[in-house]
């Protein structure tokens, strides 16, 4: 990447080595092995954690089509493994998972030296995570993320859990991984709908910590949406060093680590109230950033240029799927049940200024739900002059 008169550009990257980005956790420094081919490193990143007495795959059945073949590849001496497959819906990112895979590995002769192999996206390492911090009260577990968003941000950090049907991951743990192996090339079979999801959490990435890698997307967002190499070749990585850098410093998520929940509260609520049904995570994290950018300028904390490029951004990933049609006050209910509420008190990650964010919990509930009321109304305005001035 060079830069020029402020305005910063994606090189060539052909060349650039794989990338191993380390992660602290309390139970000892892991690694993020990042770049292109990094699955066929698996059965050496495997056999440098130690010997395992079985290697126990968790996947759903569309993820294991998609990459089965290039994974089993990877682990090599490790590819009989056995294959636990669930489905990875949004919906099915619960108890009843847990119990399914837990069970199966009982059935499959899982031990107390066994490693679980999560590969997919968010839903199957949030799960098969949990269900190897849960299991004989914890197993070994690496990542191989598929998808975008957990390439960049939720195989990260040891956040594991599954929703409620009062609220979205309220039962779960910190449990790190020995090692997340993220690979571009698995994100081939992505569909545009996922890939355009996972970008959403990068824009978050830079909203809340990097104002350069900010007006990047702004210039390169055509490269990134036709998945160009060397775009993702330099942003990959770049966003994992952003999530690691701030989960290494506030591991359970006590002061720091909420600013990566920019957006999160409204996008939870929105998940919750549509029976986590209507929209990829990303696509609830588009709306709950402009929701939150609207929020940030109505008290006084956003600048009204930087809600304008925040909303003009996230606008390029293209459609989203409709706010629902619900009253201001059953959205806020339902923020009621998120995690970061303290004592009844909603709480909110703002941004004062793009490349910063910060908590704030002294929000007034008629701001939020006036935001709420004239959000998806803005949208949709906004929207419809877009089209008469290109139709």
């Amino acid at each position: 990447m060079r830069c020029q008169r402020g305005v910063c550009y994606i090189e060539n990257v052909s060349r650039m080595k794989m990338k191993r980005i380390p992660v602290k956790s309390s139970a000892g420094r892991y690694f993020v092995v990042s770049g292109a081919g990094a699955i066929r490193r698996s059965a050496q990143e495997i056999a440098a954690l130690g010997r395992f007495s079985s290697v126990h795959v968790v996947s759903s059945p569309k993820v294991w089509r998609a990459v089965g073949k290039s994974v089993q590849r990877g682990l090599g001496a490790s590819k009989r493994s056995s294959i636990h497959l669930f489905d990875d819906a949004e919906s099915a990112k619960n108890l009843r998972s847990v119990e399914r895979i837990t069970r199966s590995l009982c059935r499959a002769g899982a031990d107390r030296q066994s490693l679980v192999v999560a590969v997919g996206g968010g839903v199957v390492g949030d799960v098969a995570g949990f269900s190897a911090a849960v299991f004989l009260r914890g197993v070994k577990l690496v990542h191989i993320p598929t998808t975008l968003v957990s390439q960049v941000d939720s195989s990260i950090g040891g956040k594991t859990g599954v929703n409620l049907p009062e609220g979205k991951n309220l039962v779960g743990s910190f449990y790190p991984p020995q090692v997340v192996l993220t690979d571009p090339e698995l994100l081939r079979t992505l569909s545009d709908r996922e890939f355009r999801g996972g970008l959403a959490e990068v824009i978050k990435h830079a909203i809340i910590a990097d104002v350069e890698m900010f007006a990047i997307l702004e210039k390169d967002m055509d490269k990134v949406l036709r998945r160009d190499r060397q775009a993702l070749g330099f942003l990959i990585p770049r966003n994992v060093e952003i999530k690691a850098r701030v989960v290494s410093r506030d591991e359970r998520e006590s002061g720091l680590r909420e600013i990566l929940n920019f957006g999160h509260t409204f996008a939870h609520a929105l998940e919750s109230v549509t029976n986590y049904r209507r929209y990829q995570h990303g696509e609830a994290v588009a709306w709950g950033m402009i929701a939150a950018a609207f929020l940030g300028h109505e008290l006084g904390l956003t600048r009204a240029n930087d809600v304008s490029r925040i909303v003009a951004l996230i606008r390029r990933l293209g459609p989203l799927p409709p706010w629902p049609g619900l009253p201001a006050r059953a959205l806020l209910r339902a923020m009621r049940s998120d995690k970061k509420t303290r004592s009844g008190v909603l709480r909110f990650v703002l941004s004062p200024r793009i490349g910063e964010a910060r908590s704030y919990d002294t929000v007034p509930l008629h701001v939020v739900e006036r935001v709420l009321h004239f959000t998806p109304r803005l949208m949709s305005a906004s929207n419809k002059l877009s089209l008469r001035r290109h139709g």
